[in-house]
């Protein structure tokens, strides 16, 4: 136990974070603003009783971003294209909402499928463009994103247009057509979904063959084909179960406040860069997309009860994500400190 605690804080991710406190302090300093006084403010707004369910709610939409792309990204694979599949995820679940005949809760359960299936199959157009086009997947994924994202915003902006509406939104969800939330707070079923699917995730990646031969390949690409792993099967499999959770995203956003599709809404707060940044910090680990996923979500609410309680700009909080990217990238960590040879025969004696 001694020695995990003692790795875990000499871990490129602990220096990284800490790194990114202590300079976002010395910018605070710099600004005449107190470090103390605006770090209370972040754990204040996001974790206190005021500020947990936007945190939570926000949890919500970041998580999953960060599953979908760190599914892919524990095999190697870079999927660029969580804006492009998750609005079509919930440009499709609009519709189906909209038009479905079937009562309210299974009209629910379809509505969710359908932007599953949605992003899925534009993620897996990706993956066909690398594996029999030669695009890499990196390429093909982010370009994809530009026609879906345009395509949803001519939907929402003509077609599916609210009447009478000055903005860029569809018709609000028929009565009953809304995942169910928890008590007055914003925060709904969708989170518990996530929550599901992040388990669902490291019980593939730690108890499963599938889970190692995902590991293997993004350890030793080389190496794993050798061993008999097809790559593009492979890659057609991580891309599709990707895709299909950031269009569970998308469906979500659509089911929950304010019940419609409104053009924008779901990539004005950068979830797709956000889960990036933490399926990064963790190197797509499951537990630690989590626990960074929560970091960043705690950020972003926080920042701007910082902004508002000591106007400090929030945008304090996107330098700080920064700050901890770069020192990850560079894989510094904490030295080890020598030990001298009677020490360690004492501590061993006791």
């Amino acid at each position: 136990m001694t020695n995990r605690i003692s790795g875990a804080l000499r871990s490129p991710i602990t220096f990284s974070v800490l790194a990114g406190v202590l300079i976002g302090a010395l910018f605070l300093l710099g600004t005449g603003a107190d470090p103390i006084a605006a770090y209370e403010a972040v754990l204040t707004g996001s974790l206190g009783a005021d500020g947990i369910g936007s945190t939570l709610t926000t949890l919500t939409s970041v998580l999953g971003m960060a599953l979908a792309l760190a599914i892919p990204l524990r095999a190697g694979l870079i999927n660029l294209g969580g804006d492009g599949q998750m609005v079509l995820g919930g440009i499709t679940a609009a519709v189906t909402g909209l038009y479905s005949p079937l009562p309210a809760p299974l009209t629910v359960v379809l509505t969710l499928l359908a932007g599953m299936a949605a992003g899925a199959a534009y993620a897996t157009l990706a993956a066909l463009c690398e594996n029999h086009l030669g695009v890499p997947l990196l390429v093909s994924s982010l370009l994809l994103s530009y026609p879906a994202v345009s395509l949803a915003s001519y939907l929402a902006r003509y077609p599916l247009k609210e009447p009478g509406s000055s903005l860029p939104q569809t018709r609000a969800m028929p009565d009953g057509v809304a995942l169910p939330s928890f008590g007055d707070s914003t925060v709904t079923l969708g989170l518990v979904l996530v929550v599901l699917a992040a388990a669902a995730y490291w019980f593939t990646d730690r108890r499963t063959a599938f889970g190692y031969e995902i590991r293997m390949t993004g350890l030793n690409a080389r190496f794993s084909a050798y061993a008999g792993v097809e790559r593009r099967g492979l890659t057609l499999k991580l891309m599709s179960v990707s895709g299909a959770i950031a269009g569970l995203v998308g469906a979500i956003g659509v089911l929950s406040f304010p019940y419609r599709f409104v053009d924008g809404s779901l990539t004005a707060p950068g979830y797709t860069w956000t889960g990036l940044t933490a399926a990064l910090l963790a190197t797509a680990a499951p537990l630690g997309t989590v626990i960074a996923s929560f970091f960043f979500a705690v950020l972003a609410v926080g920042g701007l009860a910082m902004e508002r309680t000591n106007e400090v700009p929030r945008e304090l909080t996107q330098v700080l994500q920064a700050i901890v990217i770069v020192f990850l990238a560079a894989r510094l960590t904490f030295p080890r400190l020598p030990r001298r040879k009677a020490e360690v025969k004492a501590k061993e004696a006791v």
